[in-house]
């Protein structure tokens, strides 16, 4: 049984839709992609998911269930905006909030020092919201959608903001999470995060589910149109082999990035490069998640 699935699930205000029959299952263990541009429906799907808001039609069930208040505790969620009060203690805080979600005291504030240790972040215990700097103010919301040891986990933006050394801190943990069973729903507009952590994805555009599956599986449902030609010496006339669209110096100066309009002219190019020189690499690359989302969806944020 699942953890998490959705079943054709909508969302109507007024005569907009904001979320048109979406369909997604979450496995434990997993970390699933959840992409779109401003205003495509992710928030609104990520509020139905937490019954903050109920949908209009569809169903939600958790570990085979539908919503009710037996179910928030398994619950845990990082918003996009933060939410934590400046001027309140961090550890009455995040005490406080997993309470509300069903812990005792004790095993609240246990949970709280482990995870400041893991943090390195210990001497936060006592300080306030607003004494911390912007990247360990989101280290300490963190903990708060972790703290009550959630099933199913929502992580909208979990990495926004943060300097390279906390992204790679906050990914390393949400690793750990999804190793540990967790059930990860994961939206980002950071595409090489995704690509990195998540095994399926759905792509939603004006509400609506436009790519769903395995990202391995979707790729291969695009064309390959770039090549990497390594070489140490110049190479001549590559945009006059047929079927060849740019061709882009690479900045550190050791080759060239070619767009083709079909694979096979892969193999010409191959062949009229080696003729001028030896080369060092020579690769056909499969599109990024960043191609098939502009491909999908437009280049233009909603």
């Amino acid at each position: 049984m699942k953890p998490l699935v959705l079943e054709q699930v909508s969302k109507q205000y007024g005569e907009k839709t904001a979320v048109n029959r979406i369909s997604l299952e979450v496995e434990a263990g997993e970390i699933y992609g959840l992409l779109g541009a401003n205003g495509a429906g992710k928030t609104t799907t990520m509020r139905m998911v937490l019954g903050l808001i109920y949908p209009d039609a569809g169903n939600i069930f958790y570990q085979g269930r539908p919503y009710s208040q037996e179910q928030l505790s398994m619950l845990g969620y990082l918003p996009e905006e933060r939410g934590m009060y400046p001027k309140v203690k961090i550890s009455d805080q995040i005490i406080y909030l997993a309470r509300l979600r069903g812990m005792n005291r004790k095993d609240a504030d246990r949970n709280l020092k482990l995870w400041l240790e893991k943090f390195n972040i210990s001497e936060y215990y006592n300080m306030k919201i607003e004494e911390l700097s912007k990247g360990n103010q989101q280290k300490i919301q963190f903990i708060a959608s972790v703290i009550h040891d959630p099933k199913i986990l929502i992580l909208d933006e979990a990495f926004s903001g943060l300097d390279p050394v906390n992204v790679e801190l906050l990914k390393k943990t949400v690793k750990e999470l999804r190793d540990g069973g967790k059930t990860i729903l994961f939206s980002t507009h950071r595409m090489e995060h995704v690509e990195e952590l998540c095994r399926n994805i759905t792509i939603m555009h004006r509400s609506n589910p436009v790519i769903q599956g395995n990202l391995k599986d979707i790729k291969k449902r695009f064309p390959r149109e770039r090549v990497i030609v390594g070489a140490d010496q110049p190479i001549r006339g590559l945009e006059t082999v047929s079927g060849v669209q740019r061709v882009e110096e690479l900045e550190n100066g050791s080759g060239y990035a070619v767009w083709i309009d079909r694979e096979e002219t892969a193999q010409q190019l191959l062949h009229y490069a080696m003729k001028q020189t030896v080369l060092t690499r020579f690769e056909l690359l499969e599109p990024t998640l960043n191609e098939i989302f502009i491909r999908s969806v437009g280049e233009s944020n909603e």
